[in-house]
């Protein structure tokens, strides 16, 4: 029979009158054993406190703002019976001094009648402590970490390799391609050195061949990695038939996973369009691209974000006539536009046309071409193209993989609230990479897989980075990372700006990158960092150091010592930091009044 319980702030030190930042439960609510009730922040650490029993909350005693010490009262819960064999008493819950937030979205409650791993085991094809669906960047990392923490793991993968979308036919073909255009693009730019090339002779069946032998080498290694950690792989669709199951198609037929803890890491697929005829092979994802079936002479590109760009600069380079179409009013929105504005001159010189403030509202499949019509302030009269390639975005996965029939909130979007522990508000499942949200960046993802591992394997650990730098590799990069202006001007921060150009860089001008530059923004107060942003040649390989600056709470003062070799394009960072510092003697800066 149920009882009446008190849950009350377990000890916490020395600690009084802490402040609850937030409560991360509703009466009526029924929570499990483990499950975080409230959360706390001292002046040292931010605590989760934990549910000592599983059972549905009665009544919350507490609200964000109210300072508790030992022994204050959080709510009181009717237990479950199977936890309350004595008699009903005052209980003590038990805290983890690690950071969290409480997962968002619509709550979606678990199924009436979740049974346990153990009930369930015996009716599986496979059992495992730790089970992760989707070996992408960030599935991989969190099987391989669980692995070396002494776990059993199965990994579930669609691909019949592992690396999931990111090596298979995302980011690594990508940059595979983008490194060949950006040789035939540096060959041909060496004409006003005095240095002429041929017409470049393409054989797309030995380019695909060396894109596809770039990607077998990285699979391969991981598969070598998976058996060295004795981590099993089972190949095949997933989808969640409760809390601790997964139906799996496999080759050999559907089997039935179960498992104690898991990680969900199945990433997320590209944003389709309605309306367009998407049964004409012409009209393309990014996977469908990668693949070079052909070098359409003219490709029309629905999306100017980062993952359109890149495309648009490998076709370009293999020959296509390229024009871009962005619904927004410049090209990747996420930046600010002063790095982006470089880039966008380049390509306007280069592409057939950029059309913003424009939408695509038709495609017709015809035998001649794909003819589309446009509509919006720039809007040219219908055009035909040999092929199109739709880059809107891309959507998470959790839906895809039904994972409301393991009780996980999942928005509308797709995406899996969690806290900075990666877990869902199932306590032993967790998400990680592009079905836990923006930003959707494989880095992100393999940092998230080391904390989901480690916290189950009952380590403290949580996702606490202060940036994640973004990158487009496209002619010229673009990368950033923390705060933008944009993002500065919103929230009312006073900071500083300062800019060198790499007309002033003497790498810079001798690799053709003249027209970049590096940006660094500065808290106005202390002189922290508090973003960078940069344009030029290799901008993906320089913003790593203004992250660490970031994280390790670096002043312009700092950055402006840090002796940078010469002659590089690293050493645009220490220009900048001088610049705001007041000690730039590479370019005349007037004296501030």
């Amino acid at each position: 029979m149920a009882q009446l319980v008190e849950v009350r702030v377990p000890p916490i030190g020395d600690f009084k009158d802490v402040p609850v930042i937030d409560v991360l439960v509703r009466p009526g609510d029924r929570i499990e054993k483990e499950a975080s009730l409230i959360t706390l922040e001292s002046d040292k650490a931010t605590m989760d406190v934990p549910s000592p029993q599983a059972g549905v909350v009665k009544e919350v005693r507490v609200k964000v703002g109210d300072k508790v010490s030992e022994g204050s009262l959080i709510l009181t819960l009717e237990a479950e019976a199977a936890d309350t064999r004595a008699p009903a008493k005052a209980q003590t819950a038990h805290a983890e001094a690690l950071p969290a937030k409480a997962p968002e979205g619509p709550a979606t409650p678990p199924p009436a009648a979740a049974q346990t791993p153990a009930a369930i085991a015996h009716e599986s094809d496979l059992h495992a402590e730790v089970l992760v669906l989707g070996a992408g960047p960030g599935g991989y990392t969190a099987a391989f970490r669980a692995a070396d923490l002494g776990k059993k793991v199965v990994l579930v993968e669609r691909y019949p390799t592992l690396g999931g979308v990111c090596l298979n036919v995302g980011c690594i073909p990508s940059k595979a391609l983008l490194h060949v255009a950006k040789v035939l693009t540096e060959a041909q730019e060496l004409g006003h050195a005095g240095i002429r090339f041929g017409r470049p002779d393409i054989a797309l069946e030995g380019l695909r061949k060396w894109k596809d032998d770039v990607v077998g080498r990285l699979t391969k290694g991981l598969a070598a990695l998976a058996k060295q950690r004795q981590v099993q792989v089972v190949q095949g669709v997933a989808t969640f038939a409760g809390p601790h199951a997964l139906k799996v198609k496999t080759a050999g037929g559907e089997k039935t996973l179960t498992f104690d803890y898991g990680i969900i890491a199945a990433g997320s697929q590209a944003v389709k369009l309605p309306g367009l005829p998407y049964e004409d092979p012409r009209v393309m994802d990014s996977t469908d691209a990668l693949r070079l079936d052909e070098i359409p002479k003219r490709l029309l590109v629905i999306g100017g974000g980062i993952i359109g760009l890149e495309m648009a600069t490998v076709y370009h380079a293999l020959g296509s006539k390229v024009t871009v179409v962005e619904l927004l009013d410049g090209l990747i929105p996420g930046a600010d536009r002063d790095v982006v504005r470089p880039l966008e001159k380049r390509i306007r010189s280069r592409y057939e046309a950029i059309y913003l403030k424009t939408k695509v509202t038709r495609i017709e499949a015809l035998k001649e071409g794909l003819k589309a019509t446009f509509e919006g302030e720039q809007a040219p009269p219908p055009q035909l193209y040999d092929r199109v390639l739709v880059a809107v975005g891309r959507r998470p996965n959790g839906h895809a993989v039904q994972a409301q029939a393991a009780g996980v909130r999942v928005d509308e979007r797709g995406a899996i609230p969690v806290d900075r522990q990666q877990r869902t508000n199932v306590p032993h499942l967790f998400a990680i990479g592009d079905i836990a949200g923006e930003p959707m960046l494989a880095h992100k993802a393999t940092h998230e897989g080391k904390v989901a591992a480690e916290v189950i394997a009952g380590l403290k650990s949580a996702f606490d980075a202060r940036a994640i730098p973004s990158v487009a590799y496209t002619d010229p990069e673009v990368a950033w990372m923390g705060a933008t202006e944009l993002d500065l001007k919103a929230q009312g921060i006073a900071y500083e700006r300062a800019v060198f150009p790499w007309a002033a860089s003497g790498r810079a001008l001798a690799e053709g990158g003249a027209d970049g530059l590096t940006k660094l923004l500065f808290d106005q107060a202390s002189r922290r960092l508090l973003g960078a942003a940069m344009v030029g040649p290799n901008a993906g390989e320089l913003i790593a150091e203004t992250v660490l600056a970031l994280e390790m709470g670096a002043e312009a003062e700092d950055i402006g010592l840090t002796i940078h070799p010469h002659p590089t394009l690293s050493e645009t960072v220490g220009f900048a930091a001088e610049m705001a510092e007041g000690t730039i003697t590479d370019l005349y800066v007037p004296k501030r009044k």
